[in-house]
Parts: structure tokens; sequence; C-alpha cells
């Protein structure tokens, strides 16, 4: 059973949503159990992650998911909760804006 574009893009988008939130915890404190931060949760408001942090998340997006992040990207709408980070690297692979 051959699976459909849709199908193959809900499991790269979920993918990307475990990747990048793996990548926060492991370098970011998200308290005791860092699987009840909601996708949506702003890390800034939140205080988990700093202007140094952003920059680090920048780096690791761009090798991880060969993307390239111009500094008119590095905005809230793109990189202040797991649900932005995953739509903005989506966002960027559709529009072939590839490193």
């Amino acid at each position: 059973m051959r699976k459909s574009a849709y199908g193959d893009e809900r499991f790269r988008i979920t993918r990307d949503r475990e990747r990048s939130a793996r990548f926060l915890s492991a370098n970011y404190f998200l308290g005791e159990d860092p699987s009840q931060l909601a996708s949506s949760s702003s890390l800034i408001e939140a205080g988990l992650i700093d202007s140094t942090g952003v920059l680090e998340l920048v780096g690791y997006l761009e090798e991880q998911f060969g993307i390239r992040i111009t500094n008119d990207e590095l905005l809230p709408e793109n990189l202040d909760s797991i649900e932005n980070i995953v739509g903005f690297v989506e966002r960027k692979r559709q529009s072939g804006q590839a490193a």
C-alpha cells in the first residue's frame, strides 16, 4: 500500500516536532517533565531560551534540516515555540529555500 503525499508530510512534521523537542530538552532546562511543555508554549516567555539560545537553535535547525535562516527570519513567530519552529522549517522546505 502506497502512502499519500499528505501522509508523508504528516510523518515528516511529526518527526521534525520530535527532533526539535529532543534538541530543546537536551540543551535547555524544560522543567521536571519536558513532555509537559505544550508545543505552542512560548520558549522565551517561559524563560527557557534566551538570545544566545536562539542562535544555538538556529545553528541546529540549519544543520539538522538543511535550511538557511536569515537575520530577518529571527522572529518569535518563527522560533518561539516548538509549533512555530516546525511550521517555519516546513515553510522553508516548501519554498525551496534549503541551504
